[in-house]
């Protein structure tokens, strides 16, 4: 045990532990960085080290701890709903780090809410797009009565409870990770890509909360998600609040097939991409499949010849002409009624936007435009999302 006290601090998004010598067993997570002459681990294992120094009785100065306490907790509180109260309870269990997966419209903003009141720390919200965090600003400044700061469209005011964007939050947390306890990541899906991983590895937030009502990806990183934010802690599915929290609803599936000329050209570009796949000896249902493909189709014409059969089969499969058809039967059957359709991709929004002549959404839509295509949806009898 050191005669002195360890001191800890916060340097652009590590950590460095000094007063430990060079031979010593460091906290997990440290390792020596000649470099400065001290111990040095990345921000987010700032939990970790602390519990472990406190365990052992080792005396430390916390130099790198940065963030307020809120000096008062929601001024506005909503009855919560059984299941809400039941994730929350489990995500304090799990010493404030988790998951916590809820459909859409079942209250996630609500429960994140509950769970700054409840651990009443400076907090991070971040968010995947300028839309969300404007519903994020507004519904914080609301719930809590006081200030909100926004990073991100133009704007940087850093406030105890402050609102961003995963690209905001990835430029800025190197000089703002110390500054929060808690760090909300909301659609949480989004944080396994590279950059985004990188903002939540540079901040020390020993609270984390993610929400998400889809952790799965289809590159197989949502593991990552453990390190970053923790276990999932609490999930529910649509069909567990359906009726009695969220309206009923029914599944009905429809196969469409191709037609010939189309099932051909399908089978003949899958069979390249799948080809160039197996050549290089790449496994697309692994975590690093994707992230693979996409290099070495990059290297050759061949690569990128199975890129184009790649994108070209999925072309034929989610924007089937028969689809559309069969879109057309559907929207003439129920022609009295409203109706919302979601698509794969952009492709087949826009298909369908030129074909029916109705308003599409996608994340190319601007803020204001996007509000009046809302707005305006009593008007519109279908809309394309």
């Amino acid at each position: 045990m050191p005669a002195a006290p360890l001191t800890l601090t916060f340097v652009a998004g590590t950590l460095e532990l000094r007063g430990l010598a060079s031979d010593s067993a460091p906290p997990p997570g440290c390792q020596w960085d000649a470099r400065t002459a001290c111990h040095r681990a990345p921000a987010i294992a700032y939990a970790q080290i602390v519990r472990a120094l406190v365990r052992d009785q080792v005396g430390l100065v916390d130099n790198a701890r940065q963030y307020a306490t809120l000096g008062e907790g929601a001024r506005v509180r909503r009855e919560p709903r059984p299941y809400q109260t039941e994730a929350l309870e489990a995500w304090v269990a799990a010493s404030g780090r988790g998951l916590v997966v809820l459909p859409t419209g079942a209250g996630k903003s609500q429960l994140a809410c509950m769970a700054i009141d409840a651990k009443r720390r400076a907090t991070l919200v971040v968010a995947p797009t300028l839309d969300l965090v404007r519903q994020w600003y507004d519904l914080l400044r609301a719930t809590f009565g006081t200030t909100v700061g926004v990073i991100g469209g133009g704007e940087y005011d850093v406030q105890p409870l402050t609102v961003t964007t995963y690209d905001s939050a990835y430029l800025y947390m190197e000089h703002l990770g110390a500054r929060f306890g808690l760090v909300v990541f909301d659609e949480c899906h989004h944080l396994p890509g590279a950059a985004y991983a990188m903002a939540a590895r540079l901040a020390l937030a020993p609270f984390r909360l993610g929400l998400t009502a889809t952790p799965e990806r289809t590159d197989g990183r949502e593991a990552v998600l453990t390190e970053l934010i923790g276990p999932i802690v609490y999930r529910k599915e649509i069909v567990d609040l359906a009726g009695g929290f969220l309206a009923e609803y029914d599944t009905e599936r429809v196969d469409v097939e191709l037609s010939a000329t189309e099932r051909a050209e399908h089978d003949e570009e899958r069979a390249r991409y799948r080809a160039f796949v197996e050549r290089h000896g790449i496994r697309m249902s692994s975590p690093r499949g994707w992230s693979e493909f996409i290099m070495c189709s990059a290297r050759s014409q061949d690569g990128r010849r199975a890129m184009q059969a790649y994108r070209r089969q999925r072309e034929l499969a989610f924007c089937a002409p028969a689809k559309l058809d069969y879109v057309e039967h559907l929207l003439g059957r129920h022609r009295s009624e409203r109706a919302l359709l979601f698509t794969q991709d952009n492709a087949m929004a826009y298909a369908i936007s030129r074909r029916f002549l109705v308003p599409v959404i996608t994340h190319q839509t601007k803020v204001r435009e996007r509000s009046d295509i809302l707005a305006g949806l009593g008007e519109w009898r279908y809309g394309a999302v």
